[in-house]
């Protein structure tokens, strides 16, 4: 796994009734401006799909002149113990990606880590931050493995909550 001193001190962090780490927050170096300003939030992975989503997203940024870009990183739940040693590192790998495009585009961006549920953790979120939208990539599952697996970006569509741009 990740060195935990290659991940910043988070700016936030939450946990739940049983005191375990259940979400963090990081920003970038300048942090977004004002984040509640056109908040849109894009899920992100470690997958080329996501870094598609992000890049649309920073491209749509961009044009909109005014524009505050959250990222979000769904992991599994872990224990308590673990949650305080992984969750941290592994949202921070699954993010380099998408956090270098923005960095390297000079766009700010605020990283939420959460465990759950990836769909409903990120609708939830989208909603909490007051998000114009979702930015999704679609990994462009096939009958069988929707049937099997589900489909994060298909139960986002299917949920109440900001419009959800899905990005092939």
């Amino acid at each position: 796994m990740s060195d935990q001193a290659d991940v910043p001190a988070p700016i936030t962090s939450e946990r739940d009734a049983d005191a375990r780490l259940v979400g963090l927050s990081f920003d970038s170096a300048p942090p977004l401006a004002a984040p509640d300003k056109n908040p849109w939030l894009v899920a992100v992975d470690g997958s080329d799909n996501a870094l598609r989503a992000v890049a649309h997203a920073a491209h749509q940024a961009d044009q909109m002149h005014a524009c505050a870009l959250h990222l979000v990183n769904v992991q599994q739940w872990f224990s308590k113990e673990a949650a305080e040693t992984e969750l941290a590192p592994r949202a921070w790998l699954a993010s380099a990606r998408a956090r270098a495009l923005l960095d390297a585009q000079g766009q700010p961006w605020r990283l939420h880590v959460v465990m759950g549920d990836p769909a409903d953790q990120i609708m939830a979120l989208a909603v909490r931050l007051g998000c114009n939208g979702v930015v999704v990539g679609n990994r462009g599952l096939g009958v069988v493995e929707n049937l099997l697996l589900g489909s994060v970006t298909k139960k986002l569509l299917q949920l109440s909550g900001p419009p959800v741009v899905a990005v092939p």
